[in-house]
């Protein structure tokens, strides 16, 4: 007799995968009623897991087509299946799949665009948070303020990407071709801010300096740190200016839920 654990692999294996000969049969007939209503129930699932990815990679779809989607998506399903019911949830490594995946080796942007489309997912179903009041820094002597670690609010990420996906995303989901054709690949990293507020989810561009600097903070590193991961030695003139503007921007836009110093609570 199977166990609960192996009947509930080979369920598994025949709803998102090939089923495996090495395991019990989850239905001891296998007559054609019994593989014609696994049939059913598999082209169920993968209906829902698909349209699943559809919903949070609109422009991934659009940059491909619905048919090389598909195809992707089924072997993202059968590779990943999800792990909760929560669908909103499903896709965290999709972006990490198509940057693997060799029919899209051709498409260098198209796994920086997934990660892009899954940081909006995760900011526009992320909870509400009460803002940092930036008055509550004035309480601190000056010499801890270098060991002060923001903690970012849970709409609020920063990504750093190879390919200008900020522009390929809104020329793509707002059918403008002209913008489409302007797009520029380099090599320069790419640094987009991802948030939601009163508005709703939007994505901001920041320059090298903002970028780098924004980066190490919403990481949770300390202040001085972030400083340290902007003064390498490379950067123009003038980052200073743009260090302090971007953490003052930060804190006008109420972009961070607390803060602490080394071996303090949050505050």
């Amino acid at each position: 007799m199977s166990t609960l654990l192996e009947w509930q692999r080979s369920m598994r294996a025949r709803l998102l995968g090939a089923p495996r000969p090495d395991l019990p049969s989850a239905d001891a007939a296998t007559d054609a009623k019994s593989t014609e209503r696994y049939a059913i129930y598999r082209h169920t699932c993968l209906t829902t897991l698909i349209n699943a990815l559809r919903l949070n990679f609109p422009a991934v779809r659009l940059l491909v087509g619905d048919e090389f989607f598909e195809g992707a998506a089924a072997q993202f399903v059968s590779a990943q299946p999800p792990t909760s019911a929560y669908l909103n949830d499903y896709g965290a490594s999709f972006a990490a799949f198509l940057a693997q995946f060799p029919p899209a080796a051709g498409i260098s942007y198209l796994s920086d665009v997934a990660r892009l489309e899954w940081a909006v997912s995760r900011s526009l179903h992320a909870p509400d948070s009460a803002s940092l009041d930036p008055a509550a820094l004035s309480a601190l002597d000056p010499s801890q303020m270098s060991a002060v670690r923001f903690h970012p609010r849970p709409g609020v990420c920063l990504l750093r990407l190879n390919a200008p996906a900020d522009e390929i995303w809104r020329a793509v989901l707002s059918g403008d071709e002209v913008a489409m054709a302007a797009v520029k690949l380099g090599n320069r990293p790419v640094y987009l801010l991802v948030e939601r507020d009163e508005r709703g989810t939007s994505v901001q561009r920041l320059g090298c300096v903002a970028g780098r600097f924004s980066e190490a903070l919403l990481r949770g590193q300390s202040l001085n740190e972030a400083l340290d991961a902007v003064d390498d030695g490379h950067v123009a003139d003038g980052a200073n200016e743009e260090v302090n503007a971007a953490l003052a921007d930060h804190l006008r836009a109420g972009r961070f839920a607390e803060f602490t110093t080394e071996g303090e609570n949050e505050i």
